[in-house]
Order: C-alpha cells, then sequence, then structure tokens
C-alpha cells in the first residue's frame, strides 16, 4: 500500500517530458509503484506489466497524461532501445522505466532515479 500510495503522490506532480526510472531487485515493489501512478493518473483497472511488451502506453481520456511504461529487463544490449523509439515517446509522455541500468549509465541523467528495496517483513524501503 505505501508503494502505492508513493506513485500516486508523484502523480500529483509530473507532466509529457519527465522520465521517472525505477530500480531494484525482482519484487522489489517497481511495478506497484509504477501502478499506483498510473491510477492516480485515471487508469482504471490494474496496468499490465510490459515486461513482455517492453513499452506499454496510455493517453487521455485513459490517464490524465501520456504515459510510456517501460520494462528494459529483457534487453542484452543497450543499442536494442533505439528500436524502441524512446526519445521520441519522451517528446510527449512522462516515462515510466524499470531497469534503467540496462540502457547504462548515461540514460536520463535528469531523470527522478527511484530504487526501490525490500525490507524486513514485506516491507520496502
Amino acid at each position: 500500500p505505501a508503494t502505492l500510495a508513493l506513485g500516486a503522490r508523484l502523480a500529483a506532480r509530473v507532466r509529457p517530458g519527465d522520465v521517472i526510472t525505477l530500480s531494484g531487485d525482482l519484487g522489489a515493489g517497481k511495478t506497484t509503484l509504477a501502478r499506483g501512478l498510473l491510477a492516480a493518473l485515471g487508469l482504471e483497472g490494474e496496468a499490465p506489466s510490459p515486461t513482455f511488451a517492453i513499452v506499454q502506453t496510455y493517453a487521455p481520456p485513459e490517464t490524465r497524461i501520456p504515459v510510456a511504461h517501460i520494462d528494459l529487463y529483457r534487453l542484452d544490449d543497450p543499442d536494442e532501445a533505439e528500436e524502441l523509439g524512446l526519445h521520441d515517446l519522451r517528446a510527449d509522455h512522462l516515462l515510466l522505466v524499470e531497469w534503467p541500468e540496462r540502457l547504462g549509465t548515461a540514460a536520463w541523467p535528469d531523470s527522478l532515479q527511484l530504487r526501490l528495496e525490500s525490507a524486513g517483513g514485506g516491507g520496502r524501503r
């Protein structure tokens, strides 16, 4: 619940062109935070994890602003990201990027970079 609430708080501040990167181990809560943000932006129902699609986009009226939820876990090489058109998406979407480290350290230096970690008792930090 706190991870969903953090996503909701972030939703009040985001705008197209912003990038939020979500790092952490499997099960750390990256997709949960993204779901909280998407729900607060108006998405009805639970957002699917974009693990297999890699890029899942949402646009008004489905969400208040255009959002691209991106999961780079399956990328083997940073060059593969060129085919995804992320630079073009950033022009008019909020980018919500899971596993940003797959692109190397130079990707989105101006992003809000969040790292989620599992804490004792099922909590997150």
